[in-house]
Order: C-alpha cells, then sequence, then structure tokens
C-alpha cells in the first residue's frame, strides 16, 4: 500500500491550501484516514481525522479552520486548510489503517508536503 500526498506550498496568512493523499494497492477497505503535522523542534501531532462513515475529528488548534474530507471510492482523504496563521507551517502527513483483508488492518504513512504560512 502506498500513500502519494500533494498540495503543500507556501502561502499568505489567511490563505487557503487543500491538501490531498491517495492510497493505491491492496485494499480491502480504509477504515481511518487522518493528517498529522510536524512543526519546526516539535513532535508529530495529529490534526485531523476522518472513518469510513465520514466521522471526524479535529485538534482544537484547527477547528473551525481545516476541514476533512474522503472520497471513498477513491481512497483519498483530503484537508481544506483555511485562515491559515504562521503557526499552521509545518510538514504535514497523512496515515491509512487499511484493511488488506477480513482479518488484518495495518497502518501505512505517506510522505510529508510542506505547508508554509509566511508574508
Amino acid at each position: 500500500v502506498q500513500l502519494q500526498a500533494s498540495g503543500g506550498g507556501l502561502v499568505q496568512p489567511g490563505g487557503s491550501l487543500r491538501l490531498s493523499c491517495a492510497a493505491s494497492g491492496s485494499i480491502f477497505s480504509i477504515p481511518m484516514m487522518g493528517w498529522y503535522r510536524q512543526r519546526p523542534g516539535k513532535q508529530r501531532e495529529l490534526v485531523a481525522s476522518i472513518t469510513s462513515g465520514r466521522s471526524t475529528s479535529y485538534a482544537d488548534s484547527v477547528k473551525g479552520r481545516f476541514t476533512i474530507s474522503r472520497d471513498n471510492a477513491k481512497n483519498t482523504v483530503y484537508l481544506q486548510l483555511n485562515s491559515l496563521k504562521p503557526e499552521d507551517t509545518a510538514v504535514y502527513y497523512c496515515k491509512a489503517a487499511v484493511r488488506a483483508d477480513y482479518y488484518t488492518v495495518s497502518d501505512y504513512w505517506g510522505h510529508g508536503t510542506q505547508v508554509t504560512v509566511s508574508s
């Protein structure tokens, strides 16, 4: 299973970005998908997650500004980042809990995509 992330970049404070992450390979279903970030000098932290039933969860720091969504048919998760702040600058990683068969669920990570918020 591979996760391919895209959509990072440089944006001014108050701006928006949309991240995408597509999973491919031997996939029966993906019960959970999420986005994490690692800010400079900080540990990796959960930003948002979404179940296959589209139940969502957000870190307090991004509630009301970021929106996670997914397209189950495309095995793709999205993160819409609005009202960006300099403190949102980080490498963003997607993660998927993938069910390959009835018994097996494994976690996979995508490569990071850099988001820089600066004027």
